[in-house]
């Protein structure tokens, strides 16, 4: 009698089958574009192109699939697929009945969309509509969090503010890839930033000086950072980053007006495309909407 699968060693083997690390989703996007004729920036590859988003996705999953065993008695991944649509509308509606947040349910549900393969499921389910001013987190001032004292991670502070690394980015940051280019403009290179994806990110101007003496003497291999603080507010020092290049590539603008929606002559395109470039998006509507405003 041969053994069957158990559901999680199936589920985490559809995992295994979904990624795609290293190749490009955007032109995996553009090929699905062109042979089914669909657009709209929504639009999904189908594949799974960063390690984190796999782990966000792979947690959420399984959660899901927990519950459906306990709820009810699923034990097999093929009894699963066949109620896919049902048991997840009724696990996300239960979420926001225990009032989880709409950002916490939209994860769950891209989740179960992507293990499914199935770009409407749960489409019944009505998810509130996500608002930034309900945005709470890294939006408020850089340095208000008591357990994190700037001044005592200068370093780490500069480097985030003349780069505006992610996290894992500053993380995982040697000595090397400080350097300058053959513009003799002074990079910090990104080997492995988001989907996988490699760029050379220009420091800010009138942090250069600074950038060279945190690396100063240092052997090339070593990490810049060997932790980034728990509590720094990384990804606000990002969004200022992305601010102050952006008015540095804009002479004569301001920033955009944050409440209503933006018109094309609110803001340098030019300059916005640069900045979300170095930011490793590659997308105006995640610049304009989270860090320009």
């Amino acid at each position: 009698m041969g053994h069957r699968k158990g559901i999680i060693y199936a589920a985490i083997e559809r995992f295994d089958s979904l990624m795609a690390i290293g190749e490009s989703r955007h032109t995996a996007k553009q090929a699905l574009r062109t042979t089914t004729g669909t657009h709209g920036w929504t639009l999904s590859s189908g594949k799974i192109h960063s390690h984190v988003t796999r782990k966000v996705y792979q947690q959420q999953t399984l959660a899901f699939i927990n519950w459906a065993r306990a709820q009810h008695a699923i034990t097999r991944l093929e009894q699963l697929d066949a109620r896919a649509d049902d048991l997840a509308s009724q696990y996300l509606a239960e979420q926001l009945a225990a009032r989880k947040s709409a950002y916490s349910v939209q994860t769950q549900r891209s989740a179960l969309r992507m293990f499914f393969g199935k770009r409407d499921l749960a489409a019944r389910v009505a998810i509130p509509a996500r608002l930034r001013t309900a945005i709470r987190r890294s939006r408020g001032p850089i340095d208000g969090n008591p357990h994190f004292q700037p001044e005592h991670w200068p370093a780490h502070v500069t480097f985030a503010q003349a780069t505006g690394l992610r996290r894992s980015e500053l993380r995982d940051l040697r000595v090397r890839d400080v350097f300058h280019n053959e513009r003799d403009q002074l990079v910090v290179h990104v080997n492995n930033g988001k989907g996988g994806r490699s760029r050379d990110v220009p420091v800010l101007p009138g942090y250069e000086q600074d950038i060279l003496a945190v690396i100063e003497g240092r052997p090339l291999d070593e990490r810049v950072f060997r932790s980034i603080p728990k509590h720094m507010n990384v990804h606000g020092y990002r969004r200022a980053s992305a601010q102050a290049r952006y008015l540095d590539h804009a002479p004569g603008y301001s920033l955009p007006p944050l409440q209503r929606r933006l018109k094309a002559q609110d803001y340098d395109h030019e300059a916005a495309r640069e900045v979300s470039k170095s930011l490793g998006h590659n997308r105006l509507d995640v610049l304009t909407r989270h860090y320009l405003r």
